[in-house]
C-alpha cells in the first residue's frame, strides 16, 4: 500500500549525523574525538543569535571527516543552507566538493557558481566558495537577490576552513578592513553563525576576527593513528625518530634533489615487492616562486629521462647508485631486483605543478592521489595548507626565510602529517638541519600555546623569539595585544616560606616542580607547564629558582604582582649561578605573603589579546 506519510518522513532525512558517524566505524575509523568535537561546537549554539568560534586541531588530523559529520549534525538540528570558505585554491575546492560529495551527505555539495545558478538559499544547500572576492562578491549579491525576490533565507552557518588564511583583517591596526574580511562578515550578518577551522588559531585570537571568543573554541584531538609533532619533530632534538630523516649539509642542491629521488624510487621498490601494488608520492618544497618550480620541475624531468635511457655513462652511473642505495637502505633484498623495479617502471612517472599555470586546469580532486608508483609533486603555497597527499613517502623541504619564520605558516606546511603509520619506517624527509631546528622550536612554543588555552586559566599566551614570529604583524590588533618579555604567569597563591627550600633542593629537576604544585595547586603552577619543561628535566637549561620579594613597584603592581614589562631580567634570572638557564620558574612574591608563579624562557615573547 502507497504509504505517503513514510515516504515524507524518510525524505526529511533526520539522521544524517549518525549516518556518518556509522560510515566511519565501518571504514574502522575513530569518532570518539569527532563527537566530542561536534557536540562542543554545538553547545556554542544554544544561546542563539550571531556566534563566532573556532575549532582547532592539529594539521591533517581528520579535520575533513569532522567537518562533514558538524555540516551533518547542523542540517539534522534545523540549519539550511551551510558555506564552507576555503583558500582561492582550484585544486583545493576540487579535493573538498570530493570528499564531501563521496561522503554520501546529503544534499549533494555543489560551488557556489553552481549554487548561484540554482538559487538553492531558500532550500537545504551545503555550498563550498573559494576566499576570493569575486566568488564571494556573487555569492552575497544572489544571496541578496533571493532575499529581495521573497526567498525565506534563513541565517548562514559559516564553516571557514584553514580559517587563519585570508580571512583575518590585515588593515585592523589603519582603521580599514581587507575585502575578504568585510564579505565574510557581511555573509554571516547580524544573526548567522561564524566556525573557523584551522590548526594555527594565534591569528585569529589576536587579530580579534569576527569577535570570536578563545573561551568558546573547541580542541579537537587527533585519532590514535595519527603521526604529527611527536613523531616528526620529537621535543628533545636528540632523540631518534620512527623515519628516515636526511640532512642536506649543502641546503638542497640539483646533487642532493637528484639523490632523494632515487632514494624515493627505491624505497617504493621495496615497498612494491609482493603482488599487492601501490602508488606513492614525494613533494617537492623549496620556494613560493614559479621560477624555482620550474627548477625543480627540470632536475625531476632530467633524472627521469636519464633514467628511461638505459645506456651510457649517465644511465649506468645512476642504475649503480640505484643499486648502492638498494644495498644500504635494504640489505635483505635483492639490490639488483631493486633497481631493476626503479629501472623498469620510472616511465610510468607522472609529475604535478602545484601553483603553476601549466597544470592547474588539468588538476582534478583526485591528482593528490598518486596515480603511479612515482608521482612527483612540486609546489609553493598551495601545498602549504589544506591540501593532504596520500601514500606520501617523500619530502624534500628546502623553504626557509632570511629573518624571521612565521609560527602559523610553518606549521600548516608540515604535509607529512598525518595516519602514515603503515609506512612511517620508510617515509624520509630531506631538509636542512639549521632549517629543521627551526621548524621544530615553532611546534614547541606552539603546543605550549595552545596548552594555555586548553586550560583555560589565562588569556592564551601565544609564544615567539628573535627567530620566530607568532603570526604576521599586520594582522595583530595592537590595540588589543600585550606583548610581555617572555614571562608566563599565573594564579595568585599565599606565600609559603617553605617553598625556597623546596627549590633550593634540586634547581634543575621537574619534581621540584611537582612539590611546589603541591603546595600552591593547579591553578597557580598548571600541569601543563610542568610537562613542558619535563623534556629538560635534569637539564642545567632549566632553572627553579629561589622566590623574589619585590617592594619597589607602584601599590596596584605590588597588589596584582602584575607588571607589563615583566619582572624577570636578566639579574633576576641569576647568570652567574645558572649560566646555561634558558627556561626559566621563579616565585615572585609582594610584602603581603601573596605570590605568583613565574614562567620565562630567555629572549622570547609572550603575545595575548586582552579586549
Amino acid at each position: 500500500m502507497f504509504d505517503l506519510t513514510a515516504i515524507t518522513e524518510a525524505a526529511s532525512l533526520k539522521d544524517r549525523y549518525e549516518s556518518q558517524l556509522q560510515i566511519m566505524r565501518d571504514k574502522g575509523l575513530e569518532t570518539e574525538f569527532v563527537q566530542a568535537a561536534v557536540e562542543d561546537g554545538l553547545n556554542n549554539l544554544a544561546g542563539g543569535g550571531k556566534t563566532a568560534f573556532v575549532i582547532y586541531g592539529d594539521p591533517q588530523s581528520g579535520k575533513t571527516e569532522m567537518m562533514i559529520c558538524l555540516t551533518a549534525k547542523l542540517l539534522d538540528v534545523g540549519h539550511k543552507v551551510i558555506i564552507h570558505l576555503m583558500n582561492d585554491s582550484v585544486d583545493l575546492l576540487a579535493q573538498n566538493l570530493e570528499r564531501f560529495g563521496s561522503s554520501g551527505l546529503s544534499p549533494a555539495p555543489m560551488n557556489s557558481v553552481e549554487a548561484i545558478k540554482k538559487g538553492v538559499f531558500d532550500s537545504e544547500a551545503i555550498i563550498f566558495c573559494k576566499k576570493n572576492g569575486r566568488n564571494l562578491a556573487n555569492l552575497l549579491q544572489a544571496i541578496d537577490d533571493a532575499r529581495k525576490n521573497g526567498q525565506s533565507v534563513q541565517s548562514l552557518v559559516v564553516i571557514d576552513d584553514e580559517a587563519d588564511f585570508a580571512s583575518p583583517n590585515s588593515k585592523v591596526n589603519i582603521g580599514g578592513k581587507t575585502p575578504i574580511n568585510e564579505y565574510i562578515d557581511t555573509l554571516i550578518g547580524r544573526n548567522g553563525i561564524y566556525i573557523g577551522v584551522t590548526a594555527t588559531p594565534a591569528r585569529l585570537n589576536l587579530n580579534h576576527t569576527f569577535d570570536n571568543k578563545p573561551e568558546h573554541w573547541v580542541r579537537f584531538p587527533a585519532h590514535s593513528y595519527y603521526t604529527g609533532q611527536d613523531t616528526f619533530f620529537p621535543e628533545n632534538l636528540q632523540a631518534s625518530v620512527g623515519y628516515r630523516r636526511v640532512w642536506l649539509a649543502n641546503g638542497g642542491t640539483e646533487a642532493e634533489a637528484r639523490t632523494a629521488i632515487i632514494r624515493f624510487c627505491v624505497t617504493v621498490a621495496h615497498l612494491n615487492q609482493g603482488t599487492v601494488q601501490d602508488n606513492y608520492s614525494m613533494l617537492f618544497h623549496t620556494s613560493g616562486k614559479k621560477a624555482q618550480h620550474e627548477v625543480d620541475t627540470a632536475t625531476i624531468e632530467r633524472l627521469i629521462q636519464d633514467l628511461r635511457i638505459n645506456n651510457g655513462p649517465i644511465f649506468k652511473a645512476l642504475a649503480r647508485e640505484a643499486f648502492d642505495v638498494a644495498q644500504k637502505l635494504y640489505p635483505k633484498d635483492s639490490a639488483n631486483d631493486l633497481a631493476k623495479y626503479v629501472i623498469t617502471n620510472i616511465s610510468r612517472s607522472r609529475l604535478f605543478v602545484l601553483n603553476s599555470t601549466r597544470d592547474r586546469n588539468a588538476l582534478t580532486g583526485s591528482a593528490t592521489k598518486p596515480s603511479s608508483p612515482f608521482t612527483f609533486y612540486v609546489g609553493g603555497n598551495v601545498v602549504s595548507r589544506g591540501v593532504t597527499f596520500d601514500n606520501l613517502l617523500a619530502m624534500f623541504f628546502t623553504r626557509d626565510v632570511a629573518h624571521r619564520l612565521q609560527q602559523d605558516t610553518y606549521i600548516q606546511r608540515a604535509r607529512m602529517f598525518g595516519a602514515r603509520n603503515k609506512y612511517l619506517e620508510h617515509f624520509e624527509l630531506s631538509i636542512p638541519q639549521n632549517l629543521y631546528n627551526d621548524w621544530q622550536r615553532c611546534f614547541v612554543f606552539h603546543r605550549l600555546s595552545l596548552k594555555s588555552i586548553e586550560n583555560k586559566l589565562e588569556a592564551p599566551a601565544w609564544v615567539g623569539d628573535k627567530r620566530i614570529a607568532v603570526a604576521a604583524p599586520s594582522s595583530i590588533d595592537q590595540t588589543t595585544v600585550q606583548v610581555d618579555k617572555g614571562e608566563m604567569s599565573f594564579a595568585m597563591f599565599d606565600w609559603d616560606v617553605a617553598l625556597d627550600s623546596v627549590a633550593s633542593t634540586a634547581p634543575h629537576s621537574v619534581a621540584t616542580l611537582t612539590a611546589i604544585q603541591k603546595v600552591v595547586g593547579e591553578t597557580a603552577l598548571p600541569t601543563y607547564l610542568i610537562e613542558y619543561l619535563a623534556r629538560y628535566n635534569g637539564k642545567e637549561t632549566m632553572v627553579v629558582h629561589e622566590s623574589m620579594l619585590i617592594t619597589r613597584y607602584q601599590q596596584d603592581i605590588l597588589d596584582k604582582i602584575e607588571r607589563r614589562q615583566g619582572f624577570l631580567g636578566n639579574n633576576q634570572l641569576e647568570p652567574k649561578l645558572f649560566p646555561d638557564g634558558q627556561h626559566h620558574v621563579r616565585i615572585i612574591r609582594n610584602p603581603n605573603n601573596k605570590a605568583r608563579v613565574f614562567f620565562k624562557i630567555k629572549d622570547s615573547t609572550f603575545t595575548r589579546h586582552t579586549p
